[in-house]
């Protein structure tokens, strides 16, 4: 039997461990000041726009209410905009700086849905190219994402 190591995967499983004894990522992330080491892009008037550091590609990104609530019927009109325009936005901005040409945009609503963080409802943006999947994950159930989070941090601070 071959055996391909990814030894970066630990920390996500100790960190994901963490986070549920810890609390909620998405409230005390945008409850810290530093918004670089947080990976905060934007702060809106109810929601923000924060990097994944754990990304299925370059450049996932995440969009949550600063409010901590789990079910999309109990977000406000106000933060249900807000949440789709900044959408809208990221999807422009992912296009122009990044070079998207596709995306995967949705919502895990539920742990039984498949949310690793099921009390705090967010929306995934995650930025395709052609050619951006290779055997890895089928074979080796292995993701190989192509940038560094800070090196894809920098090229879209301060876009949003």
């Amino acid at each position: 039997m071959d055996y391909l190591w990814a030894p970066w995967r630990i920390e996500y499983i100790k960190k994901a461990r963490d986070e549920e004894k810890e609390g909620c990522f998405l409230c005390s992330k945008p409850a810290g000041k530093n918004d670089a080491a947080n990976l905060i892009l934007f702060r809106g008037q109810y929601c923000f726009i924060i990097m994944n550091s754990y990304p299925y590609n370059s450049g996932h990104l995440m969009i949550a209410p600063y409010r901590h609530i789990a079910n999309l019927e109990d977000m406000s009109d106000a933060e249900r905009n807000e949440q789709f325009e900044l959408v809208s936005r990221s999807v422009a901005i992912l296009k122009q700086v990044l070079k998207a040409v596709g995306f995967n945009i949705g919502m895990n609503l539920g742990r039984i849905a498949g949310a690793g963080m099921d009390k705090h409802i967010h929306t995934h943006i995650v930025p395709r190219w052609a050619g951006d999947t290779n055997f890895m994950p089928v074979v080796g159930d292995i993701k190989v994402v192509n940038e560094a989070l800070k090196d894809t941090y920098k090229k879209l601070a301060g876009k949003f």
